[in-house]
């Protein structure tokens, strides 16, 4: 075993004895490897044709170096750094912040080591937008306005504010305070990138939004706050080399993708849910849970069939969670298959001081530290769950820091992947967001919608109020 790179332990999957319904069999992985060999085959052959943008990502440094240069020409520059984007614009730029930042590093500046405080607008709530507003100097703040399109309504819209903010207060000197983050030659975005002068940086065009934490989505908020990109991008590309081979037992990304398969299709767990043992990786689950969820949740397969697929993913943190969600997984459905996600070591540790010698209760946990407790409630739990025939599996990270990162990302992209192929469905499409997109452009008065709007206008329409209680 080697303790320095991320382990994938599915025990807790495995029928081990008759009986239990809700476990994997051998048998029923060793059905799906001559799928799994070809698929592998059809992965590889789309990534040499450029289909596969994620998968040649660890080894574009050039964006990492990009970035780490143009983050290191403003440091100093800014007290605040602020990413303008929903959804894969915003969740990995923020589940990368967290995972390798202390916690409080906004409240303190010896934490930031000259690197601007760190905030992600992924909402549109107008009270949130207006604290942001009232807490910023826009004048002595940097914007990353990430969107590939330029059609995103939410991302527009915030746009549109700070840029009249910024104009307003610095006059034709505005687009210095503005970086965006765009497709490399098409879409509004590049147009008004051309027109107003700002700097930028390119999205592969072959890379969507979920998969796009490696380009300079992620790259370049990270190198803003003084995190290693090109450590990131050597953890993704070990895994890649990990995961090379098409032998099942031997691929942790392809295994994973067989085993949630199995337990959606054949197992009837249709829930999927992740739970780090680690406030560090917290936001790492919510990453997850785009990635899995838009990926696999879809209507048709690649025949045009309605198959109507997809787990549903759940995030849970360990330990908080054991105290509003365990009860709920221990002896409620079982529907679900667990995801729980260990380290190895942590950064530091807090010792539990000695006292109360005659209360039990509390003198027992004296002399230990809160890395053992942590991990004891961890393996709690799992036995908990394991006992009820709940199945379960353990990503452990050796620690959390940037090489590994960059393989867990990485990890659960090719997973992804390649449950999108048992599931025989298109992966890397979201017609789902997309409807709801059509819908705000219509509602908002965008030309060329008028005849969405006025069929939103028909199905909403006040009818009466037999089923409204005010």
């Amino acid at each position: 075993m080697n303790n320095d790179q991320i382990r994938f332990d599915f025990n807790n999957v495995m029928l081990k004895k008759t009986g239990k319904r809700h476990l994997v069999s051998r048998d029923e992985i060793a059905a799906l490897e001559p799928a799994v060999r070809d698929f592998h085959a059809q992965l590889q052959a789309e990534k040499a044709a450029g289909k596969l943008g994620f998968a040649d990502l660890p080894d574009r440094t050039d964006a990492a170096d990009a970035c780490r240069k143009a983050a290191e020409a403003r440091k100093g520059g800014f007290e605040n750094f602020v990413v303008l984007g929903i959804g894969g614009s915003a969740l990995g730029p923020i589940a990368v912040h967290n995972a390798i930042h202390n916690p409080h590093y906004n409240l303190d500046e010896r934490l930031r080591n000259g690197w601007p405080r760190f905030f992600v607008e992924d909402n549109i709530d107008p009270d949130r937008m207006h604290a942001l507003i009232s807490l910023l100097d826009v004048r002595k703040t940097l914007f990353n306005v990430i969107s590939k399109s330029g059609g995103t309504a939410e991302t527009m819209a915030q746009f549109l504010i700070f840029r009249q903010m910024l104009r307003d207060q610095l006059g034709d000197a505005f687009a210095k305070n503005m970086i965006v983050t765009t497709d490399a030659s098409n879409g509004l975005m590049r147009e008004i990138v051309a027109a107003e002068g700002y700097e930028s940086f390119a999205i592969p065009g072959n890379v969507g939004g979920r998969f796009s934490e490696l380009t300079p989505v992620g790259l370049f908020p990270a190198a803003m706050t003084g995190i290693n990109v090109a450590n990131l991008l050597a953890g993704a590309k070990a895994m890649a080399q990990r995961c090379s081979v098409a032998e099942l037992w031997k691929n942790p990304a392809y295994m994973d993708a067989v085993l949630h398969f199995i337990a959606d299709t054949q197992k009837g767990k249709h829930i999927s849910v992740m739970m780090p043992y680690s406030s560090r990786l917290r936001d790492i689950a919510d990453w997850y849970r785009q990635l899995w969820a838009e990926s696999l949740g879809k209507k048709h397969d690649l025949d045009g069939k309605v198959v109507n697929v997809g787990q549903t993913p759940v995030k849970a943190l360990g330990v908080t969670d054991q105290h509003s969600q365990v009860q709920l997984y221990v002896e409620g459905p079982n529907d679900k298959v667990f995801t729980f996600i260990a380290v190895g070591k942590y950064s530091c540790d807090v010792t539990i001081p000695k006292a109360f010698d005659s209360k039990e209760g509390a003198s027992y946990l004296g002399g230990h530290t809160l890395g053992e407790l942590f991990d004891a409630e961890r393996v709690g739990t799992q036995v908990a769950i394991t006992q009820a025939g709940r199945p379960n599996l353990t990503i452990t990270i050796p620690e959390v820091n940037e090489h590994h990162l960059g393989g867990l990302l990485y990890l659960f992209e090719l997973q992804t992947a390649m449950a999108g192929k048992l599931y025989r469905i298109n992966a890397f499409d979201q017609p789902g967001v997309e409807a709801g997109k059509r819908a705000a452009y219509a509602l908002m008065g965008r030309a060329g919608y008028e005849k969405d709007r006025r069929q939103i206008e028909s199905l909403t329409k006040k009818a009466d109020d037999e089923f409204v209680i005010c």
